[in-house]
């Protein structure tokens, strides 16, 4: 359903008069009680976990999809009774400014496109969730920021272990420090891939371990210490597979230093099977392990209690937190921010692993 004035120019009226304008019908101050995501991006993660999620949201609904591959759109039409008028190829999807029954895209997409992708959706006047790693430069960050601030959307980022109970109760603890100073922390994330194709594979796409898997032991440093880290000491990629990856790490090891003397060191694999966070201080530690799989996120501290809330669905959380904020106008719990601290971190390994020098951040 079109609306006969464009959302740029509905933006631009006041509310009532563009609402009686564009909908006479409409109950002027009836605020909308949830909000139309469009998936931008049918992989895997959008099909098994970020669709059957908006299936049981209670703050936003999926309303739309955005794909290159025509093959899946009857799949798709079906499966979620989607109408025609609310299906969009990457060449259409500038259309979207017109269509009222979206709200917000979400891209789904390999890192490599995260950008274009952003700048596309802002254009439209739609509110933009992004997966992570934002991006594949600090650069490419500061234009998706800019360009949503341009255009007056919120941009989020898909980071779902920030919902998640027991990473919010570890995150807690860099304020509360309940075992004094942090001292030391460690994170590992990785899984043992196959194949040889693909995205994952390919450098210019965001694939490898560190961009694909990376962000995860990044970001978990940065919460769990609640500081910025300083500096890069060492860093090492390497491939036991070389005949596989043969433009991108199979696996990245790295030592950082944080503000007050805080040794950290990180490791990301798409070769070995790895899941952990600990944190140790003056006189205990705690741990989350695993610390990001999709469920069963659980911990345990060294005084014998376990960090182990229950949560059924991580990207239910994620989007009725991030859906309920744009819908109540409350800032945002991630803001795009975080994103570029954690790849301008990013950028620091890999210098310091092509360099073997050390990189101050």
């Amino acid at each position: 359903m079109n609306s006969p004035i464009n959302r740029r120019k509905f933006l631009g009226l006041g509310a009532a008069a563009a609402a009686s304008l564009a909908f006479p019908n409409i109950i002027i101050g009836k605020p909308k009680e949830k909000l139309g995501i469009a998936l931008l991006g049918l992989g895997s993660y959008s099909r098994g976990q970020l669709a059957p999620a908006l299936q049981l949201t209670k703050n936003c609904q999926l309303s739309g999809i955005i794909t290159g591959s025509p093959d899946k759109i009857p799949i798709w039409k079906r499966r979620y009774n989607l109408p025609d008028r609310n299906i969009y190829s990457y060449e259409t999807m500038d259309e979207i400014a017109n269509n009222d029954a979206i709200d917000v895209i979400y891209i789904v997409t390999p890192t490599g496109t995260h950008k274009d992708f952003v700048l596309r959706a802002a254009e439209t006047g739609k509110h933009v969730w992004c997966e992570k790693p934002m991006a594949m430069s600090v650069s490419e960050c500061q234009e998706m920021i800019e360009a949503c601030k341009k255009n007056n959307v919120k941009l989020t980022l898909g980071y779902r272990m920030q919902h998640e109970p027991n990473t919010q109760t570890v995150n807690s603890y860099s304020r509360t420090l309940p075992f004094g100073q942090i001292q030391k922390i460690d994170a590992a994330a990785g899984y043992y891939g196959g194949g040889g194709t693909g995205w994952r594979f390919q450098k210019h796409m965001g694939g490898g371990a560190l961009y694909d898997m990376g962000v995860y032991t990044v970001n978990a440093m940065r919460y769990a210490t609640g500081l910025e880290p300083s500096e890069i000491v060492s860093a090492r990629q390497y491939a036991n597979r070389p005949h596989l990856f043969e433009e991108v790490d199979e696996t990245t090891e790295y030592i950082m230093t944080f503000p007050n003397g805080i040794k950290a060191s990180g490791k990301t694999s798409v070769g070995q099977s790895i899941n952990h966070l600990r944190v140790d201080c003056e006189s205990g530690w705690y741990e989350l392990r695993p610390m990001q799989p999709y469920s069963g996120v659980r911990g345990s501290r060294s005084d014998g209690k376990q960090i182990d809330k229950y949560l059924p669905n991580q990207q239910v959380k994620q989007m009725d937190d991030d859906a309920y904020s744009i819908l109540n106008n409350e800032k945002l719990l991630i803001d795009p921010v975080q994103g570029l601290k954690d790849i301008l971190v990013i950028e620091g390994i890999i210098k310091s692993a092509k360099s073997g020098q050390s990189v101050k951040l």
